[in-house]
């Protein structure tokens, strides 16, 4: 690829038989496809506008590494000239992104001349070579990581394990600022191409042509092809007339019947008719009539197939076209009733089923700036929100305008943008958050900050206003085992009621770890049995009071066990039911004394009430609203409740969230417009849904019917027969897609 013209008509002229594509990087999409990827990448501090990986935030030679991973196939070779700061920069998110995704095979340090007699500059570089994994990394490779040398450079933990792979002497030298900065001198008299030469052999790997999909018990090999880039992968096609499926770099010819073989070929015209009718309803500029034009082929086009083969969602053309990634798309087209039977044909068939996205660029007003930023960013970000009114000169009249609608959080720094400072953009929160949460602890954040810099003087009022009400010891329903009180006021309680022995205090204890988050009483044996307190008012003549009292504390109801022989004469231990109900009688009674004897001292109670309000007083729940959310690419035929826009928001932006609805509230189409939102917003890579074995199919069709161009994976018992169940663990890992949706007991059978 070369993005200049000259440069790329000048290389099709020097090389006519290769295929040059004279076009932004970004423009293409082959995702699987190529065996190797080498390259010269540009360098630069700033960001290449491609929707698919803008959440990452990469500069654009990092962002290079990242799109080329994910062009080639499993086990595919990524060999880039790329800056030094891929390998050592501060941060370490770019090469925490890509080994997870692939192996170092090998990394090697230029000296800062290798480039000086053609383009003019001294930086140190690095050819990195990289190894795309079938699945996952799991623990982290060293290369991620940075480390201190002596001269207090930091520098990749590579090239300090591997210094013969750096082709220069390490150095410092003076920047432009005067700084001293880590630089790579080239060794004088050295050969750089013989340098090179050896260093290249030091590369650890081994490259491994793409194998063939793997084939059914008893079939054939059959003649196979290079991919198709243009043919979606995991898909078939016809080539030269003839039926092919392609899988990774490869496409094969598979053994069908002829009735099979008719199946796929018509169910090939339907899929890439809904595919075309998709794009024209993604395209802004796409008419009506086109649209139109395009729903009656497919209306043709199904009446003929199901005219002469069925349903597609019968079980024999499930089994003939069930490996196509499109299969369930095509299911979708079907409105099925409860015994499997036609309904309708869907709303894609006569409706628009899909809303392009369109950026809003402009507004007028801060407040719709903000709902854009919250729906296009899902956060409060100052610097969209101004570029969306005009520019930065507005950032000052925004925060005035939204005064009391956003808050900065006082522990992110001073709103210093006047001063041209670095904290006035961070840590901004609609009031719905920020108002919400541990209140009190935030109020007591922002008082502090608020007496140097009375900027912050609307949070405090904010928060002041939103405090929980105070309760009093009535209100307060308090139980032995709660955390919030602290252990000295148990062993008071325990001294006090059970009357224990001063001379045996020092032995008996109430300890709590909260580590293990279990409470213990220490020295219990200690206690003679002729304490009435402890073996007759709270205690059994089998339990003792301060046992009963450390399963209260544990939330354990008192058992007792006896020892009995059976009739081999082994002994074994049963539930003894009445002196257990005994004790259970002595464990309330415990409990019933705590609750008296916790209240009654004033100085106690007051101190308690008013812990009580500090540490557990002291949550105001948040309330969610998903008005705001913009749905990309959803069915706009489909309009989804308040209650599920709501459970939506809830999801982005609460953490773990249960969607405790009643049946038919909804709940499978708030997940999925969850999970796409979820990877438009950068919050997820893909999501897995895991149902139960019955419910994949449906699920599927549910998932296409709210997002026809969804590209979801949806897993059929088959794939996870023990032959290929390690094959298709890799497709999930490696694939691009919006979700992956699996049974309850294929989910299990995945390894840890």
């Amino acid at each position: 690829m070369e993005l200049d013209s000259i440069s790329g008509r000048i290389a099709r002229l020097l090389y006519p038989r290769a295929h040059i594509t004279v076009a932004g990087f970004e423009t293409t999409d082959r995702r699987d496809f190529y065996d190797l990827a080498v390259g010269n990448v540009p360098f630069g501090n700033y960001q290449v506008n491609d929707r698919a990986y803008n959440k990452l935030g990469f500069s654009i030679h990092n962002y290079f590494f990242a799109k080329a991973l994910d062009q080639v196939r499993p086990g595919g070779i990524v060999a880039f000239l790329t800056s030094r700061y891929t390998m050592d920069a501060k941060d370490s998110a770019v090469r925490q992104y890509l080994a997870q995704r692939a192996d170092l095979l090998g990394a090697i340090r230029l000296p800062n001349n290798a480039f000086k007699a053609n383009a003019g500059t001294e930086v140190v570089s690095d050819i990195l070579f990289l190894q795309k994994r079938s699945t996952p990394q799991v623990t982290e490779p060293e290369w991620v990581q940075t480390q201190e040398t002596p001269e207090g450079f930091m520098v990749n933990r590579y090239f300090i394990r591997h210094p013969e792979m750096v082709l220069g002497q390490s150095a410092a030298e003076s920047t432009q600022y005067g700084k001293q900065d880590y630089t790579v001198a080239p060794i004088p008299g050295a050969d750089l191409a013989q340098l090179l030469h050896e260093a290249v052999g030091h590369v650890q790997g081994r490259y491994a042509g793409a194998e063939p999909p793997e084939l059914e018990d008893g079939a054939k090999p059959a003649a196979t092809l290079p991919a198709d880039p243009d043919v979606k992968n995991y898909s078939y096609a016809l080539v030269g007339g003839q039926v092919y499926y392609r899988e990774n770099s490869v496409m094969v010819r598979p053994e069908l019947t002829a009735s099979a073989e008719g199946r796929v070929r018509g169910m090939i015209a339907l899929r890439d008719c809904v595919h075309g009718l998709i794009a024209f309803q993604m395209d802004e500029h796409s008419t009506d009539a086109a649209i139109q034009a395009k729903q009656q082929e497919l209306g043709r086009l199904y009446d003929a197939f199901s005219a002469r083969y069925g349903l597609i969602n019968d079980r024999a053309n499930r089994q003939a076209f069930d490996k196509d990634s499109a299969y369930y798309l095509l299911c979708s087209l079907e409105i099925l009733d409860d015994d499997g039977n036609l309904k309708r044909k869907a709303d894609m068939f006569t409706k628009r089923t899909i809303q392009s996205h369109r950026a809003v660029t402009h507004v007028d007003t801060a407040a719709e700036a903000l709902a854009v930023s919250i729906g296009e960013r899902a956060r409060v970000d100052l610097e969209f929100m101004a570029s969306l009114m005009g520019g930065r000169e507005h950032i000052p009249q925004i925060v005035s305008d939204l005064s009391g609608v956003i808050f900065k959080n006082p522990g992110t720094g001073p709103f210093d943008f006047d001063e041209q400072g670095e904290h006035w953009d961070k840590g901004w929160q609609t009031a719905d958050e920020y108002l919400s949460g541990n209140v009190r602890r935030k109020l007591r954040a922002a008082q502090v900050i608020a007496e140097q810099d009375p900027f912050f003087a609307k949070n405090v009022e904010a928060l002041q206003a939103v405090q929980p009400r105070d309760l009093d010891a009535s209100e307060i329903e308090v139980r032995l085992g709660a955390t919030w009180i602290d252990p000295s006021y148990i062993q008071q309680f325990m001294y006090e009621v059970f009357q224990t022995p001063a001379r045996l205090r020092q032995y008996i204890r109430v300890l709590y770890c909260r580590q293990t988050a279990e409470w213990s009483i220490t020295g219990k044996g200690t206690v003679p049995y002729n304490d009435v307190a402890a073996w007759t008012t709270y205690g059994t003549d089998q339990t003792s009071a301060y046992k009963i009292l450390e399963d209260s504390l544990n939330l354990r109801d008192v058992r007792v066990y006896r020892t009995v022989k059976d009739p081999n004469g082994q002994e074994r231990r049963v539930l003894d039911s009445k002196e257990t109900t005994l004790a259970s009688q002595k464990q309330q009674a415990v409990r019933n004394a705590f609750r008296d004897w916790l209240w009654r001292d004033p100085e106690r109670r007051q101190a308690l009430v008013q812990q009580y309000n500090e540490q557990m007083n002291c949550i105001r729940p948040r309330e969610y609203d998903g008005s705001h959310i913009t749905f990309s690419g959803i069915n706009p035929a489909i309009q989804l409740r308040p209650h599920q826009l709501n459970a939506i928001a809830r999801v982005l932006y609460g953490g773990n969230t249960l969607l405790a609805h009643e049946v038919g509230a909804g709940k499978t189409f708030e997940m999925v417009a969850a999970a796409m939102e979820s990877k438009r917003l950068g919050l997820c890579q893909k999501s897995i849904f895991v149902v139960p074995n019955h419910l994949t199919e449906q699920t599927a069709s549910e998932f296409l019917r709210l997002y026809p161009s969804a590209n979801i994976l949806v897993t059929t018992k088959k794939d996870f027969e023990k032959r290929s169940r390690k094959k298709f663990c890799a497709r999930i890992a490696t694939g691009d897609y919006d979700a992956v949706i699996i049974g309850q007991s294929q989910f299990e059978k995945i390894p840890m």
